[in-house]
């Protein structure tokens, strides 16, 4: 159970990214309301991963998940650039996650 409270956090942590790029530095309330509400909720399920799993592994699950789920939203939703070195560097990302899965 403490994986998909890790795999929710990181999932959060993509909503939240994204509604603080459009709550225009909180000047739009409502993504502003929901990048603060999920940013909240995010924080909660990685304490309810952190009762069963390492920290070390947790949080580097997290963060990593998080960064590779906000670029790929980027690239998709935002029209940011895909460069092919991009892409491998968040491949390598998520073989890191993998394998702090694996050991």
């Amino acid at each position: 159970m403490a994986w998909l409270w890790l795999l929710g956090a990181a999932a959060l942590e993509v909503v939240w990214a994204i509604a603080l790029e459009r709550s225009q530095a909180f000047t739009r309330p409502w993504p502003a309301t929901i990048a603060i509400s999920s940013a909240a909720a995010s924080f909660v399920m990685l304490s309810l991963a952190l009762k069963d799993l390492p920290v070390g592994t947790a949080y580097a699950v997290w963060v990593g998940l998080g960064s590779v789920g906000v670029a790929v939203a980027g690239i998709v939703l935002l029209g940011e650039g895909s460069s092919p070195v991009r892409l491998a560097c968040l491949a390598l990302i998520v073989a890191g996650v993998i394998g702090l899965k694996v050991t």
